[in-house]
């Protein structure tokens, strides 16, 4: 198998982090404060590199991004959720001090930034007290906005290294329609208290065949802007529940993406983040450490939030190990395993191939003897005995 070029790859993602922090600081310009957030963190991001640079020398490899599904537990249940069909059965969360030194470890590795996801981030007790020790990170944290209520968005407003991106799926109806009744209207007046208070705070968009036109519409965004909305990050949906597959954008719809990011990046005074589209300009998918890896509220180290595989968790090994997996190592030699899939997460469609080249970079299958079913909600599970590591999805 070739070796991607990784350093290459890498170079392209650390300008692309600097060429958006340097967006986010003229984004901010009339919020002081964030801006000078911005500005250290443009000072960090150069440092990670550093450290990123020296780690590689001595053969080891560490993302300048960690997506963090900090918990599972979440106030809503919403149709189609990854989180709902992924998350592991029985297994207990990590507890505050592990996640603690975890922060601490990234950023002894060059980490730039964490993506904190769910669940609800915010349904984790002391969430903010924990990310307050680590003011040059910058967190981005999924949430549903429920939560953002009192003490929360007070400490927001001073606690400018954590920016969060409440989720909407269109106007009230279709929110609703997936979120549930009534969630609209509660997370739109939570959105109108962060302009007031003059939070730095975004919007996390799944684009599917059916809201397609109205996400991407000028009055939609148009109308996110005079909410306060300064950072638009679109993400297509994946179907991983079945009956879902009709969510899927259409060729046309993933080809007018591009062109649409362009126009309102020079016409509007916010961020715009389209994934995958935006990891196509470096390279491909990022998955793996290659740009990022996946870390589930139990500890599981994966590819990413779409293919959680795992044989290594940091509750048994420090981050740093976790990362040196043989199998992270074995899907970045695979170029097939970083192409432009015209749609989806590559390694969600290419599933029992990466499943194939986990058995076989770690043996971990074969040597424990796990035994594969389906359960009744299409996902896959593993028969194991107390002890053994969650081998497949």
């Amino acid at each position: 198998m070739k070796q991607e070029p990784q350093d290459q790859r890498h170079r392209i993602l650390n300008r692309s982090l600097t060429a958006f922090f340097r967006q986010a600081v003229r984004v901010a310009v009339r919020n002081p404060g964030q801006a000078l957030t911005f500005l250290r963190t443009l000072y960090w991001l150069r440092r990670a590199a550093a450290i990123r640079s020296r780690w590689k020398r001595e053969d080891i490899v560490a993302p300048p991004i960690i997506i963090f599904s900090i918990t599972n537990r979440c106030n809503l249940h919403c149709i189609g959720c990854y989180e709902q069909t992924f998350k592991p059965e029985g297994e207990s969360e990590l507890d505050e001090a592990r996640i603690r030194s975890l922060l601490t470890e990234a950023k002894e590795l060059g980490v730039s930034f964490f993506v904190l996801a769910g669940g609800e981030p915010f349904m984790r007790e002391h969430l903010l007290d924990l990310l307050a020790d680590y003011p040059e990170i910058i967190f981005l944290v999924f949430t549903n906005g429920l939560l953002l209520t009192g003490e929360v968005l007070r400490r927001l407003k001073t606690q400018r290294n954590v920016v969060p991106l409440v989720s909407l799926e269109g106007d009230a109806e279709v929110t609703d329609r997936r979120r549930g009744r009534g969630v609209y209207r509660k997370v739109t007046g939570v959105m109108q208290q962060m302009r007031s208070l003059g939070i730095f705070f975004g919007t996390s968009l799944t684009l599917t065949r059916q809201n397609f036109d109205q996400l991407l519409s000028r009055e939609f965004t148009g109308h996110l802007i005079d909410a306060g909305c300064k950072f638009f990050l679109y993400l297509e949906y994946t179907p991983v529940t079945a009956g879902t597959e009709d969510w899927v954008l259409t060729g046309e719809q993933r080809a007018r993406v591009p062109g649409l990011l362009e126009e309102y990046r020079a016409g509007y005074p916010a961020l715009f983040i389209a994934v995958p589209w935006d990891e196509d300009a470096v390279g491909g998918c990022l998955s793996a450490a290659r740009g990022f890896v996946h870390i589930n509220a139990a500890g599981d180290v994966e590819p990413c939030p779409f293919a959680p595989f795992s044989h290594t968790n940091v509750r048994e090994l420090s981050l740093k190990d976790a990362l040196q997996s043989d199998f992270f190592r074995a899907i970045r030699e695979v170029p097939e395993l970083s192409r432009e899939t015209g749609g989806g997460c590559i390694l969600w469609k290419e599933r029992e191939r990466v499943e194939r080249i986990l058995n076989e970079s770690t043996g971990v299958l074969s040597e424990t003897n796990v035994a594969m079913k389906f359960r009744s909600d299409g996902k896959k599970e593993a028969n194991r005995l107390p002890g053994e590591r969650r081998g497949t999805w």
